[in-house]
């Protein structure tokens, strides 16, 4: 790894080697530094030429006029810059909860990622949100502990809350020069030598002050101790050399964190300028390039077929600019320029004015323009090949999550997840003569932010929006606002009920039977239906599992089918309230057919009805979303927080005291929060704050 400020290269073009190109993102808590970090970053490497500022609205990448208002990010942006003749990628990602899928769409394109902490806070609850998105996406990542200039800031304080709530090896590789508001450099454990910045100047290369040497020494050789542990070729040399030489050090670092096995940690303070140049370094050192990534595999569209005639349902493409185009689209954005559709390239090559297939949709699209965005500006390319990650306009119709596609080779990459909305709010136009126009602007809205709904209800007429949160629908409502020039009304939030099974019903038999004259349907079921229990078989977010047990042929394989999809189908409305129902584990035991008038649609309208008259007769309870709330006070104020909590049916579950302030951990239900901040701020006289991340759904206590 370089230790010295290495010289920028400002003129690359399209055609960068794989090897030294870096996607990665920046993913944080909210308020840990990580957009003030991407503002230094791209100063340092020449692509802007002022320091942007997140409390003056000066920022590159919160550019939205709601960003710089509220002072956070809300959308994930895009910017490119160079560095030490590499081309990196950067995505800057929001750090609040209500904004986590943004971020889960950037992980599932990106080969790394900086996680960027609080010196004095250390692990943050959606710090350990995103750090668990990463790790569910094979994400290597670094850590930078930032604000190391504030007063309680301590970098072992906050290593050791990476490895006791991450779960991860923290490798060490710097030493503070100095604490708090005499913070003015590092020790690189690395290289052995002092890096140092007067304010606002350049890093200064020298020797190690002679008072942390002796300090600096013992945290190399814990350094060497620990990779050798968890690397074969460093064991073998520091059983050898009873020590690491920097080459085998370095190489053995950057293993461990493309694997996965350990996360390197860096320290400094991005508002005061310390620090960058060395996490530079090491992005360039440690961090994947795509060659270094396993080729991304996804489902042919029936195409291809093996020896046998079977058809061959997944396939791989390089990150090879020969190989045949194939990208994923990440983010959809109206701008004054256009459509925009954030595209990463995994393979092939595109340029301006080829035809293209969204492989989802089977539908063509047209590249019209490609451009390299550097947040809400941009530049032109001819073309875009695999590693890049760019945005295009002319496209027309696709969607976060669609696959773009060679014709000749059609494929379709597994798309982001997307959470279920919690939070939803009732919205019409003031004026009746808008009405169309807010529908239209709602279906904008939901195009570019998956995470959105739409519905209308089917009792009141209303149009319902839903989100991730209060701050997300407020974000959104604001946003048809000033981009629409509309006028809204917006009714009470409501949140997401569920209903779930308690006691279960066994041997439930269904007869669906229909004569009208024409052809008949006839399905015979018989059903179990029980609570599905924790690591019962069910997918990451599925609340259902469907089973079989017929014998002799009873019930056909693809009736079988038929009643899953049945069953599926009645799940939307649970006999408590008519909200979706979850936690459920059905058995198909016996059923019978008829020679002539059974029929997939026979077998899949007994199982909606089997299910929904046996949800009738089961012990169901109601569900609402609950998460945990981490409130941060004054000593003082601590006793009327934790009242108000239990008011609200909290649930406390920890506390923390740091430098003056308690932060207070809590379980609540999501329903009791609106409008805690104003509450909040109220009983600490304003120096309240708290953050909030999911925790799934409980029993209704009322």
């Amino acid at each position: 790894m370089r230790s010295t400020l290495p010289t920028v290269r400002r003129t690359r073009g399209g055609s960068d080697p794989l090897a030294t190109v870096r996607n990665l993102g920046i993913l944080a808590h909210v308020d840990a530094g990580k957009t003030t970090v991407t503002e230094r970053v791209l100063f340092l490497t020449g692509a802007t030429h002022k320091r942007g500022e997140v409390h003056d609205g000066t920022t590159v990448t919160d550019f939205d006029p709601q960003e710089r208002d509220r002072g956070i990010t809300i959308f994930a942006a895009a910017a490119s810059c160079d560095w030490a003749g590499h081309r990196i990628n950067l995505i800057d990602t929001p750090g609040h909860v209500d904004f986590a899928d943004e971020v889960e769409r950037a992980l599932r394109v990106l080969d790394g990622a900086i996680a960027v902490f609080d010196a004095v806070a250390g692990v943050e609850p959606q710090s350990e949100s995103v750090w668990r998105q990463a790790d569910r996406h094979g994400v290597p990542r670094i850590a930078f502990v930032n604000k190391l200039d504030r007063a309680g800031a301590d970098l072992d304080t906050a290593v050791a809350s990476i490895r006791r709530r991450l779960h991860t090896v923290p490798l060490v590789v710097q030493l503070p020069i100095g604490r708090e508001d005499g913070f003015t450099g590092v020790v690189d454990l690395v290289t052995m030598r002092a890096l140092t910045w007067a304010d606002g100047g350049e890093v200064q290369d020298g020797q190690v002050p002679g008072g942390l040497l002796d300090e600096a020494r013992r945290r190399r050789r814990l350094l060497e101790e620990a990779v050798a542990e968890l690397h074969p070729a460093a064991l073998e040399e520091f059983c050898a050399r009873s020590a690491l030489r920097e080459p085998t050090l370095v190489a053995a670092l950057r293993d461990l964190t493309r694997s996965g096995e350990a996360v390197v940690v860096l320290c400094g303070s991005a508002y005061r300028n310390r620090g960058i140049e060395p996490l530079l370094d090491a992005v360039v050192a440690y961090l994947p390039s795509p060659l270094d990534v396993p080729p991304v595999r996804g489902s042919v569209t029936g195409r291809h077929r093996d020896a046998e005639g079977v058809e061959d349902r997944t396939a791989e493409r390089p990150a090879d600019p020969a190989a045949p185009f194939a990208g994923l689209v990440f983010k959809v954005t109206s701008t004054a320029t256009g459509r925009l559709t954030f595209l990463r390239v995994y393979s092939g090559t595109i340029r301006k004015g080829d035809t293209v297939l969204d492989a989802g949709a089977k539908r063509s699209e047209r590249i019209g323009r490609i451009l390299r965005m550097r947040a809400d500006r941009h530049t032109e390319l001819e073309q875009a090949v695999a590693g890049d990650i760019v945005a295009v306009i002319g496209v027309k119709a696709s969607r976060a999550g669609a696959t773009l596609c060679a014709a000749s080779a059609p494929l379709v990459l597994e798309p982001p997840s997307v959470a279920e909305p919690v939070v939803s709010v009732a919205v019409e136009a003031r004026r009746n003569a808008d009405a169309g126009r807010l529908v239209a602007a709602l279906g904008r809205l939901v195009e570019e932010d998956p995470s959105l709904a739409v519905r209308t209800d089917r009792e009141t007429g209303q149009t319902v929006l839903s989100g991730m949160g209060e701050l997300h629908l407020e974000v959104a409502v604001e946003k048809v606002r000033r981009a629409h020039g509309l006028e809204i009304a917006v009714g009470a939030p409501q949140v997401a009920y569920r209903e779930t099974v308690t006691r279960g019903v066994s041997g439930f038999v269904h007869r669906h039977v229909k004569q009208d004259g024409g052809a008949g349907q006839f399905a015979h079921v018989v059903i179990d239906v029980a609570p599905l229990a924790a690591g019962d078989g069910a997918e990451e977010g599925e609340g259902f599992v469907f089973t079989s047990t017929v014998v002799g042929g009873r019930v056909p394989r693809e009736y079988v089918r038929a009643v899953e999809h049945g069953c599926r189908d009645a799940l939307a409305e649970g006999p408590l309230g008519g909200h979706p129902v979850t936690g459920v584990r059905v058995t198909l035991t016996d059923g019978s057919t008829h020679p002539n008038d059974s029929s997939e649609m026979a077998f899949r309208t007994a199982g909606m009805f089997a299910l929904r008259e046996a949800l009738r007769a089961c012990a169901m309870v109601l569900l609402e979303p609950v998460v945990e709330v981490t409130a941060t006070a004054p000593e003082d104020a601590v006793g009327g927080v934790l009242g108000d909590l239990a008011a609200r049916r909290g649930r406390v579950t920890g506390s923390t005291a740091r430098a003056g302030t308690t932060a207070v951990t809590a379980t609540v239900p999501l329903v009791e929060l609106f409008g805690y901040a104003t509450r909040l701020r109220s009983r600490t006289q304003g120096r309240g704050t708290f953050t909030t991340r999911p925790s799934g759904y409980a029993p209704a206590s009322r």
